[in-house]
């Protein structure tokens, strides 16, 4: 595992912290002494941990780590951290659920998956959502070429966008024609990179398959074969024909635009503007066991978030060189701009502006809605990974037996007091649940309050009693 710091510089920096949190702790005996002024005492809120090992996926969307950490955000706090990058999302999982992790990076699906006990069981708990958007779908050259064909053009001669799956289809039935099953790559069977790619093709009218109590390929009746690959090996896997295209975060649908490989077609911006992406998770028990660690942690994420948005991202230059060091993303900085800066780039040479493509803070992007817990539980249970049908009410009892909102706003509440925040950018009043929300490439609205009658408007996926094998038939 790569560590972001030298052992030479981690003793220098314990050395220093030493100095540090002993001058500390004479601020807050002196502050013991001194008379009550209402304030809470900052020795009721020290770290119950102050060593910690966080880890993280080479995404640009860990920026918010990377960025506490490099800020100093982190040690602000009381926290002494060590990032560390992670094989996969399962490695990842696993490592924060054995403890050898204190919290990660996560897949917003991932503490609820393992919540409900898909694939893995273990109750994980988030108090932070890392961002907005930042994903893309992007596909093969030779498949370009076939889809491009079909695809309307503006004035200029350039695709209009979004493009949507239906452009799609008949490459896929060219392929089923010839007896070549059509594969895509997505990074995890509860990412949001496989419930968005399956949400774009059922809107075109192709079946991205299913998965039951006995099968758990994703496979059942699938038009397209969806698997799973890491992040960074997504472009080389599709160059080698393994697959033909894929659904992943930053720079890597970037990456293949740069090395002439293939073609992003959409991202999950036009698929769902505005939709939650990352998390950072951790595990229950290790909430209960250190709540002044966790809201430590959550207050040095919201700095980070909100440096990397402020001034109309001005920071973001800087970021990306940050984020291009080997320790933490380590592809070409120029990659990693492409999208951190406000622009993407589709077909070799068409890049339009898409502001926000990557969002860390504005449009409380860091509060964790129930609602955005609602939506992937939706997901789950469209594509069988919820095995039965379940009522409106076990949505919103799951949805807060993970999402934390409570600590988030005891962090930022401590922020503004600490003149770090601004009172007006967190939804003091929230019920946790967004406005419904229209923004979906196939004009459907989400409203978190109604799962089961959002689940019937989709004419492919399980809705109500409707089993695998007749799903979306009817």
């Amino acid at each position: 595992m790569q560590r972001t710091k030298t052992s030479f510089s981690v003793g220098k920096e314990r050395v220093q912290r030493f100095f540090r949190f002993a001058a500390a702790g004479l601020v807050a005996l002196g502050a013991t002494l001194a008379p009550q002024n209402g304030r809470a005492q900052a020795e009721d809120l020290w770290p119950e941990k102050e060593a910690l090992t966080l880890g993280f996926i080479k995404l640009t969307d860990m920026a918010p780590l990377a960025i506490a950490y490099e800020k100093g955000f982190f040690e602000d706090e009381g926290l002494y951290v060590t990032l560390e990058a992670q094989a996969n999302w399962k490695v990842l999982l696993d490592r924060v659920i054995s403890g050898e992790l204190d919290g990660a990076h996560m897949l917003a699906g991932q503490p609820l998956g393992a919540t409900i006990g898909f694939g893995t069981q273990a109750n994980i708990v988030t108090a932070f959502s890392m961002d907005l958007n930042g994903n893309g779908i992007t596909v093969s050259n030779e498949v370009w070429q076939a889809m491009k064909q079909h695809l309307p053009l503006d004035a200029d001669g350039k695709p209009v966008h979004p493009i949507k799956a239906d452009y799609l289809k008949p490459v896929i039935d060219a392929y089923r024609a010839e007896g070549k099953p059509f594969k895509m790559g997505m990074v995890f069977p509860v990412s949001t990179h496989n419930y968005e790619l399956r949400y774009w093709l059922a809107a075109g009218g192709i079946k991205p398959g299913y998965y039951s109590a006995d099968n758990i390929s994703g496979q059942i009746d699938a038009d397209v074969l969806l698997s799973v690959t890491p992040p960074p090996q997504m472009p080389a896997t599709m160059e080698a024909g393994t697959i033909y295209g894929y659904c992943v975060g930053e720079p890597w649908n970037q990456q293949a635009v740069f090395k002439g490989i293939g073609v992003p077609v959409v991202t999950d911006y036009e698929i769902w503007k505005n939709n939650p992406e990352k998390v950072f998770g951790v595990s229950e028990e290790w909430a209960k066991k250190y709540p002044n660690t966790h809201l430590a942690v959550v207050k040095a994420l919201i700095r980070a978030a909100i440096w990397l948005d402020e001034n109309n991202n001005a920071n973001r230059a800087e970021a990306v060189k940050i984020l291009s060091r080997p320790a933490y993303v380590g592809a070409d900085a120029d990659v990693i701009a492409n999208s951190m800066t406000g622009t993407f780039e589709y077909e070799k040479g068409d890049k339009r502006d898409v502001p926000d493509f990557n969002v860390f803070f504005r449009y409380n992007a860091t509060y964790p809605f129930y609602s955005d817990a609602v939506w992937y539980l939706t997901q789950m249970r469209r594509w069988g990974q919820i095995i039965e049908a379940k009522p409106d009410g076990w949505y919103a009892d799951i949805a807060k037996q993970v999402y934390r909102p409570d600590v988030y706003l005891k962090a930022a509440k401590l922020l503004v007091e600490e003149g770090k925040a601004k009172a007006e950018d967190f939804p003091w009043d929230s019920d946790g649940y967004r406005a419904p929300q229209t923004h979906f490439i196939d004009n459907i609205t989400f409203d978190g309050h109604t799962p089961n009658a959002y689940l019937r408007q989709f004419p492919i996926g399980l809705k109500d009693d409707v089993p695998t094998a007749r799903a979306g038939t009817e």
